[in-house]
């Protein structure tokens, strides 16, 4: 896949909700980011989604019966598929004003309370998906350098002489991968 191809990549987002409208209000006001948008209706149900597929971002309800959202949040951290996913929690304004210190201490990345400023969580949604894109881009760009590094390698550790103009032309490439100043 190419760089340009890879900033492009669709990038899922988790919306966690057992109340409809809330999940209608999210899908409102993110699906002009035209991102695919799972929704879950529970801890259990968004933990399945996350073990299913990759997702750049999880909105997450505080306030859930069963599996609440910090229960939920300290399952998605404990998990090594699951740890990296940003976790933007989102609960009432009447809440208890410790659930903002209970969802940074379980991990989440950020915390909104509702209602919550459509522009502000847009913006803050854009945010994490342009760092799950140069993620993945770094991603891939570390196991392209990996390969060719050991292409490398095994030039120089074959029984005969390295081919000079293989080697340059290698080097090249690699400078190509990693555009940039480079001593000379």
């Amino acid at each position: 896949m190419s760089l340009e191809a890879a900033a492009h990549e669709r990038a899922s987002i988790l919306l966690v909700d057992d109340m409809e409208d809330n999940l209608i209000a999210l899908e409102a006001v993110l699906g002009s980011l035209n991102e695919p948008l799972v929704r879950a209706r529970s801890g259990e149900e968004a933990m399945k989604a996350l073990l299913r597929q990759r997702f750049a971002l999880v909105l997450l309800d505080v306030r859930m019966p069963g599996m609440d959202g910090f229960e939920t949040a300290a399952n998605i951290k404990r998990l090594d598929q699951t740890k990296d996913v940003p976790i933007i929690f989102l609960t009432g304004a009447d809440d208890d004003s410790g659930y903002a210190f209970r969802g940074y201490a379980t991990g989440a990345a950020d915390y909104l309370t509702k209602p919550f400023d459509p522009w502000v969580l847009r913006a803050k949604v854009t945010v994490f998906l342009d760092l799950y894109r140069k993620n993945r881009q770094l991603e891939r760009l570390h196991g392209q350098l990996g390969r060719r590094l050991a292409e490398l390698e095994e030039e120089f550790t074959a029984d005969h002489p390295p081919d000079l103009d293989r080697l340059h032309a290698r080097i090249r490439e690699l400078r190509r991968l990693f555009p940039g100043k480079h001593p000379t």
